[in-house]
């Protein structure tokens, strides 16, 4: 008589109390969670062919609860640990100490539901789960990136140029390759230029080409990017910066998709799809005569503005924990995740650098920190934050002593604009403005 084998199942023995979001996030994953208490020091409990994950979830903070589940994870040192703590739990302590070092992850409040899911895939010996197509190497769940997202889900497979805005650090080139991942010419070349740094009198070559011969020290025929960019994508960075000889052969191929090698009378017909971007108002370029109007509109035919970073808060601190994990898999680090103090900081920071400064400051961090977790000291937020704050005060000093001087002058001059405008020496249209600007309602005040 056969036996019937029992099908695997892969577990999480969760010490402590999950959350509704948490046990619906690993289930919609395929994980079985047990609820388990450290204090009883009961067993397991799960078949030998399962896969078992141990999660110590120590966010209520109780000394004896954390003592017993030190004890539980040195009693079963074969169960792979992950750990749960409050960020204002202190990790120097020992006790804690010796909680992460038996751990193999680290989470902190709140917890990032699809981030502990791949924690649970990779350490269980699973598979992560593959990542939406749209999400390729854009990530967030903010609405300002959702909305990005979704017009590159749109865009990717219409072959018409981009135009990709934006501040500087905003990833604008992660969205140019996820346009170009989406789209048919996916597995065609990619080819990201930076037109800012291409040399003025080498522009037409390094892009088009040149012939043997065609100017000195043109010892032997180069085949420019959009050549070797042939059935795929190129990226003009920085397009803004193309000196205006480069911008007519530029408008050339997107009319006629055909290019000239500088020295060669010859057109060569080429299929490639242009993306282009930049930190500069083009609107204005144009108008001061150093872009040509007709290339303009020719690259915004389709327009995906990049959000900046202090746009993106939902993000902030899930982007710095990936990119903490990111480090981690490729170098030693004693860093795990972030402290409370340092997630404030985070979010209360501006970032004028955007996602590329966060990057930064999260791998310094990851090699200078001492702890597990990383602090605001570590991020060197503490002094610009200071300055930061200081800085705003100073301006809404300013903004307040502005609005007062305004409704005092009205006052005083009875609510003449005109009177009020003479004795600040502004023009009536001025005090119109600044009542605009401070939501000041004339007939209210009189």
């Amino acid at each position: 008589m056969a036996v019937l084998r029992e099908e695997a199942r892969r577990c999480v023995v969760w010490f402590g109390e999950p959350a509704s979001e948490e046990r619906a996030g690993l289930a919609k994953a395929g994980w079985l969670v047990r609820v388990a208490d450290a204090n009883t020091q009961s067993g397991v409990g799960m078949r030998n062919n399962d896969t078992v994950v141990a999660l110590a979830d120590l966010r209520q903070g109780d000394p004896t609860s954390a003592d017993a589940m030190a004890l539980l994870m040195a009693d079963h040192p074969w169960l792979p640990w992950v750990a749960l703590l409050s960020p204002e739990m202190p990790a120097h302590e020992p006790l804690i100490d010796r909680i992460l070092e038996a751990s193999i992850e680290y989470f902190t409040t709140p917890v990032d539901v699809d981030r502990l899911v791949e924690t649970l895939a990779r350490i269980g010996g699973g598979q992560p789960p593959a990542p939406e197509p749209g999400d390729i190497g854009v990530t967030g769940r903010s609405e300002a990136i959702r909305a990005v997202v979704a017009s590159i889900r749109k865009y990717a497979p219409v072959e018409l140029p981009v135009l990709i805005t934006g501040e500087t650090g905003t990833g604008k080139e992660v969205a140019a390759r996820a346009l170009h991942g989406l789209s048919a010419r996916a597995e065609r070349p990619f080819a990201a230029i930076n037109c800012g740094a291409l040399p003025p009198n080498l522009v037409q070559s390094e892009l088009f080409g040149h012939e043997r011969g065609a100017f000195t020290g043109a010892n032997a025929r180069r085949i420019g990017h959009f050549e070797t960019a042939a059935g795929g994508t190129v990226f003009l960075d920085e397009v803004g910066d193309l000196p205006l000889d480069a911008q007519t052969s530029l408008l050339r191929f997107l009319q006629e998709g055909t290019l000239e090698r500088v020295g060669s009378s010859q057109l060569i017909k080429l299929d490639v799809r242009v993306l282009a971007a930049t930190h500069v108002d083009l609107e204005k370029a144009v108008e001061q005569g150093r872009f040509r109007e007709d290339l303009y509109y020719r690259l915004n035919v389709l327009r995906l503005r990049m959000p900046a970073l202090r746009e993106r808060e939902d993000d902030v601190v899930t982007l710095a924990q990936r990119f903490l994990d990111a480090f981690r898999e490729q170098h030693s680090s004693h860093a795990r995740a972030f402290s409370a103090s340092a997630r404030r900081a985070m979010l209360d920071f501006a970032w004028p650098g955007n996602v590329r400064e966060l990057l930064n400051r999260v791998q310094r961090a990851a090699v200078v920190a001492e702890d597990a977790l990383i602090s605001m000291d570590d991020l060197d937020l503490a002094d610009v934050l200071t300055k930061q704050t200081a800085r705003s005060s100073l301006g809404n000093t300013r903004v307040a002593a502005e609005r007062d001087a305004v409704i005092a002058c009205l006052r005083e001059s009875r609510f003449n604009v005109s009177e009020c405008a003479r004795r600040l020496k502004v023009s009536r249209v001025t005090i119109y403005r600044l009542c605009k600007k401070h939501q000041l309602a004339l007939d209210e005040l009189r």
